[in-house]
């Protein structure tokens, strides 16, 4: 099992929507090749600036979930470390097994996802990723993120362990069981305490959801949709309103959709959203989302579309993990 004592967290319809900037700070991969732990360039972090300004615009302190590789080396950790110290944004941990030390396991497309390891071998690697990121912030970090979305059945005790209180792992309603990966088709957007009763972790899953008049029976028919794609019914029912697989974020996914999703799931009284992406598509050619100039541009434009209709039009705010943490505790 991979959350003990989960007990879910329902905030009050009245509260104002909240939304959470995780990035996914990482080294630049090919994602669809086997691991490399050659692989350690973070030539993008150069360019971060090109996002960070946008969440000074909108007074956002995003949380960078940053890898080994990025917590290493001083290209990678500099600017971060100037916004952090400005207190512009925390710092949080993401483990990408097959680049941090130590290197020990087969390197597989299933051991990709952290929770695939041997437990001490994964008390290891979040240690030692835990210990680089104290040394390069001066600070330890509380906030964590399974590589892959990989939560195995040793995480959580491991996390405890560590001093880590919140997690960012859990990645509704995708499904990785084909490579060996955690299913999440089964959990929701909102967030949830998991664990030891007398100091519980917090779990803020990343936004995403079915969407559509067939939501009650979405895995089923998106299964169906998705054997039938070269006729392009995923597409057609998407159109009609009938099903659609939608996560809150701006690679692969329009500002139109980002705002569908947002209006259903605050119907159905969610509060808190999560904003992700990827450090590398700040440049073009690193990610399959922002392959030119042009792709860039849209990508950027994405961020103020989204959050002009969230603080302004939805009256939302935007809080840190940390502060979502603090702000749920309070209500209780």
């Amino acid at each position: 099992m991979m959350f003990r004592c989960k007990r879910p967290i329902k905030l009050h319809r009245d509260e104002r929507p909240r939304l959470i900037v995780v990035v996914d700070t990482e080294e630049e991969f090919d994602w669809s090749s086997e691991p490399n732990p050659n692989l350690t360039n973070v030539t993008a972090m150069e360019h971060i600036e090109r996002v960070h300004s946008i969440f000074q615009e909108y007074r956002i302190q995003p949380c960078y979930a940053v890898t080994y590789p990025i917590a290493s080396q001083p290209e990678g950790y500099q600017l971060l470390k100037q916004f952090h110290d400005a207190g512009e944004c925390e710092i949080g941990a993401q483990l990408h097994p097959w680049v941090t030390l130590p290197l020990e396991e087969q390197f597989s497309r299933s051991n990709m996802y952290p929770g695939n390891l041997p437990q001490e071998l994964e008390r290891k690697k979040i240690a030692c990723l835990r210990d680089q990121i104290q040394e390069s912030f001066g600070v330890a970090p509380v906030s964590y993120k399974a590589g892959r979305y990989g939560f195995g059945p040793n995480t959580e005790c491991l996390l405890q362990e560590m001093g880590f209180t919140i997690d960012l792992s859990v990645c509704p309603p995708l499904d990785f069981t084909e490579e060996g990966g955690p299913d999440y088709e089964g959990f929701t957007a909102e967030p949830f305490w998991f664990g030891d009763q007398s100091n519980p972790m917090l779990e803020i899953p990343c936004t995403g959801s079915y969407v559509g008049l067939a939501q009650p029976w979405a895995r089923h028919f998106y299964s169906m949709a998705l054997s039938m794609r070269q006729w392009h019914v995923p597409g057609i029912l998407s159109r009609l309103g009938i099903l659609d697989r939608l996560m809150l974020s701006p690679e692969g996914y329009t500002p139109e959709e980002h705002i569908k999703l947002t209006r259903f799931l605050y119907g159905q009284g969610v509060r808190t959203f999560t904003w992700s992406f990827h450090s590398p598509s700040v440049v073009p050619g690193h990610t399959t989302y922002v392959q030119s100039e042009e792709q860039l541009v849209l990508f950027l434009n994405s961020f103020r579309r989204y959050f002009d209709f969230f603080f302004n039009e939805l009256g939302g705010e935007a809080i840190t993990p940390s502060g979502l943490r603090s702000l749920v505790e309070a209500a209780e």
